[in-house]
């Protein structure tokens, strides 16, 4: 650091030097912005003319160096405060981050200071002071939140420039204050096939939610992002009708601002795959069996006594099952595991119910016992396909393989069935059905193919596409798009590209195509892979939102909630470096002269 001393020729120059293209008072350390005689010397007079007047040149001199002296002592001193002070505000900043990423009240930080203090108390007392620094009350906590979720938000908008496509996966929810919440998810792929999937935006629209209204909001989040509506080949929804009206839709809406900017581009609009499979199970009518196995959970439930001496009673007879659980209609897995329960339990069931006075004599009926062994059978093959549709990193052509393999198991135990070959339905093969009942359960599940094979339809129209991205060394090339045929005979005629198909995945071999000799491929491979198969994503983020604003954190502002999403969800890691500039100057605690 440069240090220089005035001339000392002039009584008040010995006592500054000069640090940082400023001039430093070597004796209270203040800052004189402009290296005038008239601001000098008005310090000197003020602040320390009294004390030095009467000094000889010699004794100025002395003095001066003195202070010199101790100049390179005090910077020390601060520098050593500064690195303490900046390390005490990046730790509030990376707990600040996990309290928001685990959906931890902010008020979890005061407790963890707490934390802090008592184990450093008793580990390393010299520590304790540097752990008071640390600011982590509520409002500190509150802030940190607010600044990280802007850090995410920035990092996205300035990968934007590097994607080549996006698509979105959009829902719509009202949190408990029924305060509509719109979010926007994004999933965005590179040249080089690195794909980003993150939460673009949390909307909260106040007033209506009507088509319109949610186009406004959704064209509002592109723009702030900088996404290009001709970048954007599909949607994907839950199917509700203000998302996919015909006529007045958002879907319908964004269609149109697409062939305002490309006539001749289609958005490709796919309702979530795992939200159909759930509407598929109307199909089976079972509402007899759904409505006694309510009946049964509740009375055994609902009410406490009853609820404990059934469990008392799993207990002393050692049953595998040692509780039972409620059904809810929003939960899709849980009717399957409630009528599982209540089939193994049912001769505990009914032994229950008859000493409470209460009997099931549904629990009595072959036939009904026979409809419950098929609905369990049943539901536990939907809810099989649906944990493997949940599993995370699935491109949309995975999920449409599992609905269809699904399909064809339904083909076949519908035929096996109808033969009375029950192999593959243990419980229903239990039950020993009737004739009438088996033929009755194959044209049911005949009911079931036909209903998926109805809802998949937006699945099919993309179908060829699908096939011709994820086998393109086994695809017709007639049926391939008219711009990438060509290109697909010199693909499938390489042999070292076909071998290393079949060794790397999908991302690896198509950035590993050069760009200058199969431009189109790339491109319909970069569209096919960017899609959203379902909303599942949307759905554990509402899940978020309902735990994050409850009736005890019901106060939450909509930004706020909006950040701690953000935060919760994303893969990007924050720039903590970049979130507070740290103060290397040991000059910034002194007070500046003018």
């Amino acid at each position: 650091m440069e240090c220089r001393v005035f001339n000392k020729t002039w009584t008040a120059r010995y006592l500054f030097t000069e640090i940082g293209g400023k001039a430093v008072c070597l004796v209270c350390g203040a800052q004189v912005a402009v290296f005038k005689d008239y601001n000098l010397n008005r310090h000197y007079v003020t602040k320390h003319a009294e004390k030095y007047n009467n000094l000889s040149d010699q004794e100025r001199v002395r003095e001066s160096g003195a202070l010199r002296a101790k100049l390179p002592n005090q910077q020390r001193l601060f520098t050593k405060l500064h690195i303490s002070r900046d390390a005490a505000v990046k730790t509030s900043y990376v707990i600040s981050h996990k309290i928001a990423r685990n959906s931890k009240p902010f008020s979890d930080g005061e407790f963890i200071k707490e934390c802090f203090l008592d184990s450093a108390e008793l580990i390393c007392l010299e520590k304790k002071e540097a752990f008071e620094n640390v600011p982590l009350s509520r409002c500190t906590v509150m802030r940190r939140t607010g600044d990280i979720a802007r850090n995410l938000e920035l990092q996205l908008q300035h990968r934007e420039v590097n994607f080549d496509f996006f698509s979105l996966a959009l829902d719509e929810s009202c949190d408990m204050r029924d305060t509509a919440q719109l979010l926007i998810f994004v999933c965005e792929i590179t040249t080089d096939f690195k794909i980003t999937e993150e939460l673009a935006a949390m909307q909260s629209v106040k007033g209506t939610t009507t088509g319109n209204d949610l186009f406004m909001e959704v064209n509002a989040c592109l723009d702030t992002l900088g996404l290009k509506w001709d970048k954007l080949p599909g949607v994907t929804t839950d199917g509700c009708p203000n998302l996919t009206g015909k006529y007045v839709g958002l879907l319908k809406r964004m269609q149109d601002k697409e062939t305002e900017i490309d006539p001749e581009q289609k958005l490709v609009f796919l309702h979530c795959i795992i939200h159909q499979e759930m509407l598929c199970k109307s199909v089976l009518k079972i509402n007899h069996v759904v409505d006694v196995v309510t009946k049964i959970v509740n009375f055994i439930r609902a009410r406490a006594l009853n609820y404990r001496q059934f469990v008392a009673l799993l207990e002393e007879n050692e049953t595998e099952h040692r509780d039972i659980g409620y059904h809810t209609a929003v939960r899709w897995l849980s009717l399957g595991k409630t009528l599982k329960s209540v089939w193994d339990l049912r001769e505990e069931i009914q032994d229950f119910c008859v000493k409470k006075g209460n009997g099931i004599p549904q629990l009595s009926d072959a036939d009904w016992i026979a409809d419950l062994g098929f609905a369990v059978d049943v539901t536990a093959l939907m809810n099989e396909l649906n944990v493997k549709l949940q599993c995370k990193g699935l491109f949309v052509h995975e999920m449409y393989n599992l609905v269809k393999a699904f399909m064809r198991k339904l083909q076949l135990l519908s035929s096996q069935i109808e033969a009375n070959i029950l192999t593959h339905l243990p419980t229903l093969k239990e039950a020993t059905p009737s004739a009438d009942h088996l033929h009755r359960y194959s044209a049911m599940l005949e009911a079931l193919h036909g209903e998926f094979s109805r809802r998949v339809q937006d699945f099919k129209m993309v179908e060829n596409e699908m096939y011709l991205i994820f086998f393109p060394f086994t695809c017709d090339v007639e049926n391939a798009p008219s711009d990438v045929q060509l290109e697909l005979i010199e693909l499938q005629s390489d042999t070292l590209l076909a071998e290393y198909f079949r060794s790397v995945s999908l991302l690896d071999f198509y950035s590993s195509l050069k760009e200058e000799n199969f431009p189109p491929i790339r491109r319909h491979a970069q569209k096919i892979l960017v899609l959203f198969g379902s909303t599942y994503i949307c759905k554990q983020t509402f899940s978020g939102m309902k735990f994050n604003k409850s009736k005890s954190r019901s106060s939450i502002t909509d930004d706020h909630l909006s950040a701690v999403l953000h935060i919760s969800t994303s893969d990007i890691h924050p720039g903590f470096s970049h979130l507070f500039k740290p103060k290397t100057d040991w000059t910034f605690l002194t007070k500046q002269v003018k």
